[in-house]
């Protein structure tokens, strides 16, 4: 390769473009799978338990996938970490496939363990984007990786049912539809990931900090959490990220039962869905330039003030009042995407570089474990005592996380190179 094909600078327009590109690819692939899965493991196995557990099973294999995809890529670089990770998700729905077409619950809850795989890759992308970023520029090209997936979240639900169609017209079973064009699209994100991030980011910002990847040794786990023990402001960025990911899926899991108790439709429901998704991926851009511009913990501070405030929208609005619910969950999807932003840019930069694979990576899993607990926490919340009491309970668990901005803000800020 020409040597100015390897500069920096552009090298990291290829890997933005590359990013994009197998980010939509990857969105589209999850949220087909996701759009079904619940109701074909409760059909497969005549128990909406199990139908409850699909979203489960995808949440705890992105958990676990993300701490093999940091390992990797602390090794050997973001490329194979990537490639692996859709590789695996493609394995996954293949399985889903065979699984349909057999009959089996067990082995579609086996499949979307793997196709959890396929949402860690997509996690792991936005810190790739990092790799090669000027530092005053690395919130805003982690943003567009994370708004890239907007086209994929939108396009994979609707896609679900012509797949289906398509399934039923080669003979397969109809439900099939949707897990071949997860595989489809996870196949091409591997392949995306495989060929086109030469040179790999993540390598090549060693070889600028003049470390080459021979004289590194593996960084052991017990390094990388004695880094985040000693950051303030990288644990901050985790909180972030785990607590946005905790709410979100809490308030958002529990707002369709919400407006189904009180006679909404699906049509109405699904847009207000509609509705917090799109706050969810896209303004992204909007809050790295922000973080880049006034600072990660301002930014931070905002996604706070934005989660208690729909905790509280959420809490007063009952399931007729579609309005204010949308602006409740609108609300909630930009306080996501604020902290998932700002709170990934400042844990990137406030580790030593050596340990940043594995500190991003034990981000993801708090990420995944916080959803699965909002999941599970939110279910009881409401069940025990009402809809209106989980939005003052999100409410009140954002509040501290917003004085704790105030507090580190004001902490001495260490140097950390690259």
């Amino acid at each position: 390769m020409d040597i100015h094909e390897r500069h920096p600078a552009t090298v990291q327009r290829r890997v933005l473009a590359v990013l994009a590109a197998t980010q939509v690819l990857g969105g589209i692939g999850v949220a087909g799978a996701l759009a079904v899965s619940t109701l074909v493991a409760a059909r497969l196995s005549g128990s909406d338990l199990v139908g409850g557990a699909a979203l489960t099973a995808v949440v705890l294999g992105a958990a676990a996938a993300a701490l093999l995809l940091a390992r990797v890529a602390a090794r050997a670089g973001r490329r194979p970490a990537l490639s692996l990770g859709y590789g695996l998700g493609t394995l996954g729905a293949v399985v889903a496939v065979v699984a349909v077409a057999a009959g089996s619950a067990g082995a579609l809850l086996g499949g979307l363990v793997l196709i959890g795989s396929a949402t860690a890759a997509g996690l792991s992308a936005r810190f790739a984007a990092t790799d090669l970023a000027a530092p005053d520029r690395r919130a805003r090209a982690l943003a567009l990786v994370v708004w890239a997936t907007t086209v994929g979240a939108v396009a994979g639900p609707n896609l679900a049912g012509p797949t289906q169609t398509v399934a039923a017209g080669i003979g397969l079973e109809p439900q099939t539809g949707p897990f071949l064009l997860c595989a489809l699209a996870f196949a091409l994100a591997t392949a995306g990931s495989w060929l086109g991030l030469r040179p790999d980011p993540l390598l090549l910002a060693r070889a600028e900090a003049t470390v080459t990847d021979a004289a590194r040794p593996p960084v052991p786990g017990r390094a990388v959490r004695a880094a985040l023990r000693a950051s303030p402001r990288a644990l901050l960025g985790i909180g972030a990220i785990a607590l946005g990911h905790l709410l979100m899926v809490g308030l958002m899991s529990m707002t369709p039962v919400h407006m189904g108790h009180d006679g909404a439709t699906l049509q109405v429901v699904g847009l207000v869905i509609s509705l917090h998704v799109a706050g969810m991926y896209a303004l992204s851009p909007v809050f790295g330039w922000l973080a880049d511009r006034i600072g990660r913990e301002r930014v931070l501070a905002l996604a706070a003030v934005l989660l208690v405030a729909a905790g509280l929208v959420c809490a007063v609005a009952d399931g007729r009042q579609t309005v204010l619910l949308g602006a409740g969950l609108v609300a909630l999807g930009l306080g996501w995407s604020a902290g998932l932003v700002a709170g990934s840019a400042l844990l990137t930069e406030s580790v030593p570089e050596p340990v940043r694979p594995g500190a991003q990576g034990l981000a993801d899993v708090a990420m995944n474990i916080a959803g699965a607990a909002g999941g599970i926490a939110a279910g009881l919340v409401v069940a025990g005592l009402s809809f209106a009491a989980l939005g003052v309970a999100a409410a009140l668990l954002a509040v501290p996380y917003l004085l704790a901005t105030g507090l580190v803000a004001r902490s001495p800020r260490p140097v950390t190179t690259g």
